[in-house]
């Protein structure tokens, strides 16, 4: 009998087709990027394997950090099943969380974000907890504006008991920077670093690159 041969169907995912998707989103939000920026940043590309994005991982955002200030305005541009984004009533001061020491964050116009996770396997976890390993694994947390900017391209990472906190943000205290979902619409806000919630996780990137 002849032997059987188990073929792979190629992926339709584009990296290249990909990225110009999220040049084309910021620009129609107002954010366009200059066109020597996205040429730098798209050589990159090649170095990506073609993995498709899932709610679980996404292989690269492009950040726009100015997109992500006053955070009421950015959260207002997200939406889920039409419901546009808001910030808790206690996170009035999130636009003056800078990034957490230890890590930096480009001083570019915009950069790319590589293989981006939510971080679901750390639901239930302290957010410091989670980036301890985090650490040991050479991962480094997202920011308010990596999440804001991961939540504006790929809004179907945020689900229901599948949300995250931003613990590459901080304001020398105790307090950690989350996205989750609340009344159905997408919502920015903090825990406290000790504290765990069965429906956060720890959302992390392998690097940044400019």
């Amino acid at each position: 009998m002849p032997t059987a041969v188990t073929s792979t169907a190629p992926t339709t995912y584009q990296p290249s087709a990909e990225f110009a998707q999220q040049a084309k989103t910021w620009a129609d939000l107002g954010y366009p990027v200059s066109d020597a920026t996205l040429q730098s940043l798209q050589g990159f590309l090649a170095q990506l394997s073609p993995v498709e994005p899932t709610r679980e991982c996404v292989p690269f955002v492009l950040v726009v950090p100015s997109a992500a200030r006053p955070a009421t305005e950015a959260m207002a541009r997200i939406a889920l099943r039409g419901k546009p984004g808001t910030v808790n009533q206690h996170a009035g001061d999130i636009d003056e969380f800078t990034a957490a020491p230890g890590f930096e964050v480009p001083a570019t116009a915009a950069y790319l974000l590589v293989d981006v996770e939510r971080g679901s396997e750390f639901c239930g976890t302290p957010p410091e907890a989670a980036e301890a390993v985090l650490a040991d694994r050479g991962r480094t947390p997202l920011t308010v504006a990596e999440g804001i900017a991961l939540v504006t391209l790929h809004p179907e990472v945020l689900e229901k008991n599948h949300c995250f906190s931003l613990a590459g943000s901080r304001k020398g205290d105790r307090r950690v920077p989350a996205l989750w979902i609340s009344k159905g619409a997408p919502h920015l806000g903090w825990c406290f670093a000790g504290v765990p919630h069965s429906w956060l996780g720890l959302a992390s990137a392998r690097d940044r690159h400019t």
